[in-house]
């Protein structure tokens, strides 16, 4: 085969896969490598905006967002969006209960007091030190599931609505997880419980 007959076989071979990619819509192998990570992107993506969808519908920043006076009343201040209780609001000791009335809450909205003691709602932001920037999203859905700090610790206590929560599929779960991880970090050192007060 002379060099003019070899040339007109590559080209001939070339055309030939041109038109069946086009045809069939096969990519090259390295277009397919980025399909798949466009595909990964755009899944991921999807996940935040789903995990979005429930963290706004389902009443986590009525307690994780603290509360604010504004000219409307009582609002999220969401310069602080999702970060819990304030480190640097110091609270007197909660009121005692008083009959029905059994318990009571911070105007922030982010410290409730009642017969399990007194409880701080968590930083769920993406913040290392004090929020959820350690957890693994294996932690939080354990979490979830077994009404447990990280899955085995201390038990969750009110007002989490975690009766509720269980409810969610590991879907939901992963996708409020992927949300969170998303949203800006902020410092905020959130006090652990504290024991019931005994009643004398």
């Amino acid at each position: 085969m002379n060099a003019r007959a070899l040339l007109l076989l590559v080209a001939t071979l070339l055309i030939s896969g041109t038109v069946v990619w086009r045809l069939t819509g096969a990519a090259p192998a390295e277009a397919s490598s980025g399909d798949r990570r466009a595909q990964l992107d755009q899944a991921q993506l999807d996940r935040v905006a789903r995990g979005k969808y429930i963290v706004t519908s389902s009443g986590c920043h009525d307690c994780h967002t603290p509360m604010k006076m504004g000219d409307k009343g009582p609002q999220p201040d969401m310069t602080r969006m999702l970060s819990g209780h304030p480190e640097q609001l110091k609270l007197p000791p909660a009121p005692a209960a008083q009959g029905i009335w059994g318990i009571s809450a911070s105007l922030t909205m982010t410290a409730w007091s009642g017969p399990w003691g007194t409880s701080f709602v968590a930083n769920i932001t993406p913040d290392a030190e004090t929020g959820l920037g350690k957890w693994t999203e294996d932690n939080f859905v354990k979490t979830i599931r077994n009404g447990r700090h990280m899955g085995s610790g201390r038990l969750i206590l009110p007002p989490m609505p975690i009766p509720a929560f269980v409810n969610f599929s590991d879907d939901d779960l992963k996708s409020i997880f992927a949300y969170l991880q998303s949203v800006p970090a902020v410092k905020n050192r959130v006090p652990a419980p504290l024991a019931p007060v005994a009643v004398q």
